[in-house]
């Protein structure tokens, strides 16, 4: 089974009055959004279902990325990873995960990053430590299991195969960002 761990793309914060809940992306979000989207159709990372936070930018992300996700998909928008602590996220995961081979869990920091270096046992140290240092906006984290079942899943269980950040992305196949940053 594979885990794909994905923190919201740049929110907005020039956005008077507005609820933390309702913080829109903002224009780079947008970009990096559909460019993570673009990266998983590429490397054949795509999932069979998807896990969001019910939070304005969690979904507009998952809206970035769903023109180049093809196929039969599961989507299940959820209050429970909002605010939550990183136990909560693995609790979802383990309750909501299904028979998906493949999971994207769309969600916050600093859960996304302290449950994704909760989860993984092994794999390429380097990975984990930079996973550690920071797990930027639009950040993506791929974990692998032996489990058969998410109800399955345990601390340190996981191996990390990779982890993406939008701005490497962009150095390898897009345009540079605007000054809109």
């Amino acid at each position: 089974m594979r885990l794909l761990m994905l923190r919201h793309a740049k929110s907005a914060w020039d956005v008077p009055g507005a609820a933390d809940f309702d913080r829109p992306l903002a224009p780079r979000g947008r970009r990096a959004a559909t460019m993570i989207g673009e990266h998983l159709a590429t490397h054949r990372l795509l999932p069979d279902r998807i896990l969001c936070s019910s939070a304005k930018r969690t979904r507009e992300t998952l809206i970035g990325l769903l023109p180049v996700i093809s196929g039969d998909l599961e989507i299940r928008i959820t209050r429970d990873l909002y605010e939550v602590t990183p136990e909560a996220y693995a609790d979802s995961i383990a309750a909501l995960g299904g028979s998906a081979k493949t999971l994207l869990l769309i969600g916050h920091n600093p859960s996304v990053q302290e449950c994704a270096l909760e989860l993984i046992g092994s794999g390429n140290p380097a990975l984990r430590d930079e996973i550690a240092e920071k797990f930027p906006t639009a950040g993506l984290a791929v974990i692998d299991f032996d489990h058969h079942k998410w109800s399955e899943l345990r601390p340190r269980t996981g191996r990390v195969v990779a982890f993406f950040r939008p701005r490497e992305l962009e150095v390898v196949g897009s345009e540079p960002p605007s000054d809109d940053e």
